[in-house]
């Protein structure tokens, strides 16, 4: 029994680090150029995880205001496509577009409304992909709504 016990908990606590992740400024991974940390459910100001630094809460569908979880608190809708202005899912609310790579400014699929492109590690500006246009770098999964916040 103990030991099953002590599997579990390794395996909770294996998955809460592997939730966390790190937003950098620039082409960093130092701790110092920390700017943000995610831990699956929360964005938290600098290299912190207290509740008094988060800035918002992202349930993969919405993103709320600091800590709140309440409808009145909605920034943003996301559906896998589109971020929606509150909480909308009409067209004439869409502010950005995700094709899996860039991220576009409206309901837009042409490059020239390009803002950020993503390579998995590295957020650029624009369409590039020049280690000169990287503005930030990230160690582990965020979500696409939460590095909008960021960014925007």
């Amino acid at each position: 029994m103990q030991r099953a016990t002590v599997i579990i908990l390794f395996t909770l606590l294996s998955n809460m680090l592997m939730a966390q992740a790190h937003l950098y400024k620039g082409n960093s991974s130092y701790s110092s150029d920390i700017l943000y940390t995610w831990d699956g459910k929360s964005l938290y100001s600098g290299n912190s995880s207290y509740s008094s630094d988060i800035l918002y809460n992202f349930d993969g569908k919405y993103v709320y205001k600091g800590r709140s979880s309440y409808s009145s608190d909605i920034l943003y809708t996301w559906d896998g496509k589109y971020i929606y202005r509150g909480k909308s899912n009409y067209s004439s609310d869409i502010l950005y577009t995700w094709d899996g790579k860039s991220l576009y400014r409206g309901k837009s699929s042409y490059s020239s409304d390009i803002l950020y492109t993503f390579d998995g590690k590295h957020i650029y500006r624009g369409r590039s992909s020049y280690s000169s246009d990287i503005l930030y770098s990230f160690d582990g999964a965020l979500p696409l709504p939460i590095l909008m916040m960021i960014i925007q």
